[in-house]
């Protein structure tokens, strides 16, 4: 499929990257964005993508939020089926079956914020600026940012970024947790393929079932997430790239898994 504001390539080694391509308008997220980006994660899990990268074009933001010119007159009802639109976006990026990397090369605040949150890795461009901008608009975070933000960087930081609006440079994010690492702008692009080649490179099954096992940490007791990663593990034996992961250690070589 081809969408007028967003691109999905996907290549060779199975790394698919997501581009919102709304340079003009720093890559804010209108209805039309939203409904494009669902439709390309489902063609991304079902070419059984081994890595998701999700960027932004041109050379200024990562996504710089929800559109504020499409929110501004919303009535309540057309509000909640916004922020489902959204939270729908974020939660399948968070239950993507493969890793999804956050390529931050610019501005992230709002809702941009908040699908950087719901991906499995976040780096960032020197130049990126992130926060969860929503409090100076009147509203609150509305795609997630609630939730998640604090899983990352502790409950009082989040409440702080969330209550005074504030945006953070990506020294300081990498230093709260907020991004897993910083790079030149210049090599973000670069980077960012290197480690999604290297991820791609991996057993995808156990990738896979590894997400899905970690993610269970925010939704289930913890006894409940201890059963599924013993069922999960042991579910793995068997399987050509445990087989082929354990023979090539042993023989010291590199394996060749599906």
């Amino acid at each position: 499929m081809t969408w007028e504001t967003i691109s999905l390539d996907i290549d060779d080694d199975g790394v698919a990257t997501l581009t919102i391509d709304r340079p003009e308008k720093l890559n804010s997220l209108n209805v039309t964005t939203l409904e494009a980006i669902r439709e390309a994660l489902t063609e991304a899990e079902e070419a059984e993508a081994r890595v998701l990268v999700l960027t932004g074009a041109g050379e200024e933001a990562f996504i710089a939020g929800a559109d504020i010119s499409y929110m501004k007159d919303l009535s309540t009802p057309e509000a909640q089926a916004y922020a489902e639109l959204g939270h729908e976006v974020a939660d399948r990026l968070e239950a993507f079956p493969a890793p999804v990397i956050a390529a931050i090369n610019g501005y992230a605040f709002g809702g941009g914020c908040e699908l950087a949150l719901a991906c499995d890795l976040r780096v960032a461009s020197e130049n990126a600026i992130i926060g969860q901008t929503e409090i100076d608009l009147g509203i609150v975070p509305g795609w997630g940012g609630s939730q998640r933000l604090s899983r990352l960087v502790g409950d009082e930081t989040a409440r702080r970024l969330i209550f005074f609006g504030d945006r953070v440079d990506a020294t300081d994010a990498n230093e709260i947790g907020l991004v897993g690492e910083v790079v030149a702008h210049d090599r973000i692009d670069d980077h960012v393929a290197e480690l999604a080649a290297e991820l791609a490179a991996k057993p995808r099954f156990a990738l896979s079932t590894a997400k899905e096992a970690m993610n269970m940490v925010h939704e289930q007791p913890q006894q409940a997430g201890l059963a599924f990663e013993r069922r999960a593990w042991s579910g793995l034996f068997g399987t050509h790239d445990q087989r082929e992961g354990m023979e090539a250690f042993l023989e010291d070589r590199e394996a060749d898994f599906e």
